[in-house]
C-alpha cells in the first residue's frame, strides 16, 4: 500500500513540477529535473531522517522511472495538460493527501510517535514542491501569503499517525486522512480561503 501511494504521488506531483519548468521555458533536462526533484524530494528527506538509507527513491528504479515519464509526457503535451489545469490541481490535492498519509505511515513503522510521525507527513508532503520552488526561482508554496498547502497536509498526516498509534489498521485511516487532506486543499482553492496571517500592527 505504501509503494502506491507513493508512486500515484510521484507521478501527479511530478506532473505539476514539470508544468512550472514548462512555463519557465527549461529545456527538456529543465522539465526533467523539476519533474524528479518534486516528485521524489519530500520522500527522499524523510526518509533520510528516520535512517531508511539509501533512501528507495535511489535503490528502486520505479521511484525514478514514474518522474520521469511524468515529466516526459509533461514536455511533449504540456499545451494539453496545462488546459486541463483544474485537473491537475485536483491530483496535485489528491498527491498531497496521498504523500501526507504514505509519509505518516512510514515514520509510525519507523518507530516514531504521532506528534512527529504527522510532521514528517507533511514534509513528505511539501517537501518536493519546495525544492521545485526553489530550482525555478519561485517563493515556495508553503511561504507565500495566506497559501493553504501544509495545514491541509498536516491535518491529514495528523489523523493518519493517531489512527494507527491507537491500533487501527492502515487500510482503515488511509480513506479517511486522505479525504480530509485532499479536500481541505480543493476547498481552498475553490473558496479562496487562506492561513491565518498577523493582524497589522500600530503605526510606526
Amino acid at each position: 500500500m505504501l509503494l502506491a501511494l507513493d508512486l500515484v504521488g510521484i507521478f501527479v506531483f511530478a506532473v505539476a513540477g514539470g508544468l512550472v519548468a514548462v512555463r519557465n521555458h527549461l529545456d527538456i533536462i529543465g522539465v526533467l529535473v523539476l519533474a524528479i526533484a518534486t516528485g521524489v524530494g519530500g520522500g527522499v528527506i524523510r526518509d533520510v531522517l528516520i535512517g531508511d538509507v539509501p533512501p528507495p527513491a535511489l535503490v528502486d528504479w520505479r521511484y525514478l522511472a514514474v518522474p520521469t515519464a511524468a515529466g516526459l509526457v509533461t514536455f511533449w503535451f504540456h499545451p494539453a495538460v496545462g488546459r486541463v489545469e483544474r485537473v491537475v490541481n485536483v491530483f496535485d490535492a489528491l498527491g498531497l493527501g496521498m504523500f501526507c498519509v504514505a509519509g505518516a505511515f512510514k515514520a509510525h513503522e519507523y518507530g516514531l510517535g504521532p506528534a512527529p510521525a504527522a510532521a514528517l507527513g507533511m514534509l513528505t508532503a511539501v517537501g518536493g514542491g519546495v525544492i521545485r520552488d526553489v530550482l525555478a526561482g519561485r517563493v515556495p508554496v508553503i511561504l507565500r501569503h495566506g497559501e493553504m498547502y501544509a495545514i491541509p497536509a498536516l491535518a491529514g498526516a495528523a489523523i493518519a499517525a493517531t489512527g494507527v498509534e491507537a491500533g487501527l489498521e492502515p487500510v482503515a485511516v488511509l480513506a479517511p486522512a486522505v479525504l480530509v487532506a485532499s479536500g481541505w486543499r480543493l476547498l481552498a482553492l475553490g473558496r479562496g480561503w487562506s492561513a491565518p496571517v498577523p493582524r497589522p500592527g500600530p503605526p510606526a
